[in-house]
């Protein structure tokens, strides 16, 4: 193994910062192949997706909206509450797992075809600076040159298109967040009459034309913590962007018509293309790196001098290191076998409340100051205040009844034929009376079940009922 591969001088410094710890720039080539063609097919898709997801309707709800101010999350179509605040937690706890199993097995594969960052740095920022500005060496030309007039204009295209595109996403995740409608509404009344919207979209604005046009590969470095997980979650097993360093190693520069295995070098002729197109600026070369997003630019640089020099390709492909260095197939590991148990539990869990989720939320109370009262016909009476949220997509006409107990009766305030609009609250008093034989303790806990018009049951609840002494 060539000395060149030890040299462990890589560790000592990142690809954005210079010997003087100034901000160097990372200007990557252009990459061109099948990886990046199939990437950017998914990217359009995803972001397709992505702009036009806050006016996709399910069942008259958003797609997906996350108003935390409002306190009301709308996924998938179906909306959840405060109440169903366990839901979310689980569901954010399923995810954790999965990036961990999925990280385990095939690396930081998320970040290079999947995170929003990587999509929108280098499948929209990256590729407009291509077109105004050239490859990689004429950008590094233009950022060299001094302030003249030509410099000056390019900037001020460049910055403004980045402006309106961070203007576009800001506005896109601000529907996410209050809804398409409200976001729409605010358009054509004016920034003035919400000016605290507005306010927070030009922050927005300018915190995506700040990672974008500026910080860049540095969010995936410095903020993101995915990348450190590696560390952890990673072993010889996992599916990564490798170098094969067996077949590659000893590298040395290309020479027509020598038998390179002849005279014992590599088939890696150190061309640097793999560091060339690199967007955060490793090489490769030196193996498994926080810095690499996954986003197979090299996989594609690589393969194409594979083939100006008539080698097979695959010198850096998806591979484990226990693939490279012993020609071992992917093995299931028992690590990953525990991991995804508990990721299955926790999906099926998942599945199960959401199925058994009731569509009316019910807190009944009884009355502040209130005791219970024994009637002249021995029945015990108690009162409730009642506030039912009715979380389906549809008004609900429902009534209360009691669950398990014979001649009870429920009385509502009002009628006993209550109704809820969309998303809206029901509330009033609450009169339940039981027969003094039916009581068990002075403590009794009764069951309350909210039944539509058609007797189907929409939710249901466990109140205390106070009484008498049991005879």
């Amino acid at each position: 193994m060539s000395e060149q591969y030890h040299d462990e001088s890589f560790r000592d410094k990142v690809g954005f910062i210079n010997q003087d710890g100034k901000r160097q720039y990372i200007y990557p080539k252009k990459p061109v192949g099948f990886f990046t063609k199939y990437r950017t097919y998914l990217s359009w898709f995803l972001l397709a997706i992505l702009f036009a997801g806050p006016f996709i309707r399910i069942n008259g709800q958003p797609f997906l909206m996350l108003d935390v101010l409002g306190r009301k999350f709308v996924i998938l179509g179906q909306v959840f509450w405060p109440q169903d605040f366990y839901l979310l937690v689980i569901l954010l706890i399923t995810l954790v797992i999965f990036v961990v199993v999925f990280t385990a097995a095939f690396g930081r594969i998320f970040c290079g075809w999947v995170c929003p960052q990587t999509i929108f740095l280098e499948m929209v920022f990256r590729k407009i600076e291509y077109f105004l500005d050239g490859d990689r060496g004429q950008q590094m030309r233009i950022a060299n040159m001094p302030w003249n007039a030509e410099k000056i204009r390019r900037r001020l295209v460049k910055w403004a298109i980045f402006f309106v595109l961070s203007f576009a996403i800001a506005n896109t995740f601000l529907m996410y967040l209050v809804g398409s409608d409200r976001v729409l509404l605010m358009v054509q009344e004016g920034p003035v009459a919400h000016i605290g919207n507005f306010t927070a979209l030009m922050v927005f604005t300018g915190a995506f034309f700040f990672v974008f046009a500026w910080f860049r590969e540095q969010a995936c470095i410095v903020v993101c913590p995915y990348g450190r997980l590696q560390g952890v979650l990673l072993d010889r097993n996992s599916i990564v962007i490798a170098y094969d360093k067996i077949r590659g190693e000893i590298r040395s520069r290309f020479r027509k018509g020598e038998d390179r295995e002849a005279v014992g070098k590599g088939d890696c002729i150190d061309c640097g293309q793999c560091v060339a197109v690199c967007p955060t600026g490793i090489d490769i070369r030196n193996g498994t790196q926080l810095e690499c997003v996954n986003c197979t630019a090299c996989i594609d640089a690589c393969d194409d001098i594979m083939d100006k020099i008539n080698k097979p390709r695959g010198l850096i492909r998806y591979a484990s290191e226990n693939q490279i260095e012993h020609k071992q197939p992917f093995e299931y590991t028992t690590r990953l076998k525990l991991y995804t148990v508990v990721l299955s539990v926790l999906l099926i869990t998942m599945g199960g409340l959401l199925f058994s989720r009731s569509t009316m939320q019910a807190n009944i109370l009884r009355l502040p100051g209130s005791n219970y009262k024994l009637g002249e016909d021995n029945y015990v009476t108690n009162i409730y205040q009642y506030k039912i949220l009715n979380k389906s997509t549809q008004s609900q006409e429902f009534s209360i009844q009691i669950v398990g107990i014979e001649n009870a009766r429920v009385q509502a305030a009002g009628g006993n034929e209550l109704r809820a609009d969309i998303q809206e609250f029901a509330e009033g008093v609450l009169i339940v009376s039981i027969p003094r034989g039916e009581l068990k303790s002075s403590k009794e806990k009764i069951v309350l079940e909210i039944v539509d018009t058609d007797g189907r049951v929409l939710g249901k609840t466990k109140v205390g009922f106070p009484g008498p002494l049991a005879k």
